[in-house]
């Protein structure tokens, strides 16, 4: 089994991400799951945080030499911003009442609903392990799970498709969307993205936020992995379920996703064609790269939207809870827009859990025999 737990507040010491299950003999490099943690930190409507951050992992155990033990591995990302907040994120009681206590929870964030199912009156204790922040532990854990599926000749990336009003009008083939890293907003369409770029920078202008959506892609999946027997099996839940974790996530598709209700079958569904040479394949790949929960060894398409950021210069109207009474929500430092972010952070769940898919179905506690299994099934669908 492969699994991942993190742990750390938003301007507390650390962030913690400890991964269980890894094969062994798997060349890990930190100064990948460093790039990984730069691009989160990346993307045009970012805030403050970010500018005193420099997110990079310390690897304290479970790899040596640059290969895995297949023993537990333990990443840690430093928060740089924990000397001035020492005094408030404190771990022994301290006298001086420098706490910052939080009162006014802000609408459309874990604030309320947090306070009230832990009884904390201070809502910094949600808002602190709430925080998107968390996010940079969980892209440390899909980053060592992206060099696993790289490892078997799987490629996985993420674009922005919509900020805003603004959306991506065509459809971008891979090598276009290899552009996206240079875009300020992870969009591969230029034109697209400077039309984002201003929607963002209007909605600074009015102490406002923007959403959007990010897509994830992945090329070189085998098919069948997944299961069609079991609901908790099938891989388009898993993945939706990973995808939806994501602090502001609010829906996610496959492939056609919501569009195909809008259809017929016969628009819909991809014909399967066969070839001596590659085996079966689809000429379209509406699906996405999934049926019956389980990859049909087309790219497999995943696009998720994020609702904007809940922290607004110009604050929603809430009520204090310690006089409840109506008020202006508090305000912390925030990002206008983190889609780009987001979509980095998709990225890795996705990457995660498609790791998890793969182990289940070829396990094995190296990789050299995870690759040998991988390369007989390889040859055995292309000849079923």
């Amino acid at each position: 089994m492969l699994r991942y737990l993190t742990a750390g507040e938003s301007h507390g010491p650390s962030l913690t991400t400890i991964i269980d299950g890894i094969p062994a003999n798997m060349p890990l490099q930190a100064a990948a799951i460093n790039d990984m943690l730069a691009r989160r930190q990346g993307g045009y409507g970012r805030g403050g945080r970010m500018k005193i951050e420099t997110d990079r992992v310390d690897i304290t155990s479970g790899v040596r030499h640059g290969y895995t033990l297949g023993s537990p591995i333990t990443l840690v990302i430093n928060n740089k911003d924990w000397e001035n907040w020492r005094d408030i994120m404190a771990v022994e009681v301290t006298n001086d009442g420098n706490k910052k206590t939080i009162t006014r929870p802000r609408p459309g964030h874990a604030d309320l609903p947090g306070g009230m199912k832990y009884r904390q009156r201070d809502l910094r204790n949600i808002l602190e392990r709430s925080s998107a922040r968390e996010t940079a532990a969980r892209v440390a854990a899909g980053s060592v799970a992206k060099q696993f599926l790289n490892s078997l000749g799987v490629e996985i990336l993420s674009h922005v498709v919509r900020i805003g009003g603004v959306k991506v009008e065509r459809d971008l083939t891979w090598e276009e969307l290899q552009g996206s890293r240079e875009s300020p907003v992870y969009c591969a369409d230029t034109v697209a993205a400077q039309e984002m770029v201003a929607a963002i920078e209007e909605a600074k202008a009015q102490g406002d936020t923007l959403g959007g959506v990010f897509e994830v892609r992945v090329r070189g999946l085998l098919p069948g992995i997944g299961s069609h027997v079991q609901w908790d099996r099938r891989l388009d839940g898993r993945l939706a379920q990973s995808v939806m974790s994501i602090q502001a996530i609010k829906g996610v598709e496959i492939g056609f996703g919501f569009r195909a209700g809008e259809l017929s079958g016969s628009q819909v569904h991809d014909e399967i064609h066969y070839d001596e040479e590659k085996g079966y394949y689809r000429a379209t790949n509406r699906a996405g790269g999934l049926e019956g929960g389980m990859t049909n060894g087309e790219e497999l398409v995943i696009r998720a939207v994020m609702k904007p950021i809940p922290t607004l210069m110009q604050p929603l109207r809430s009520v204090n809870i310690a006089t409840r009474q109506t008020e202006r929500a508090d305000v912390e430092r925030a990002d206008v827009c983190a889609v780009p972010a987001a979509s980095v952070v998709g990225e890795a769940a996705v990457a995660f859990t498609l790791a998890q898919a793969i182990l289940e179905q070829f396990g094995g506690d190296s990789m050299d025999v995870i690759t040998k299994r991988w390369e007989e099934w390889k040859e055995y669908v292309r000849e079923f």
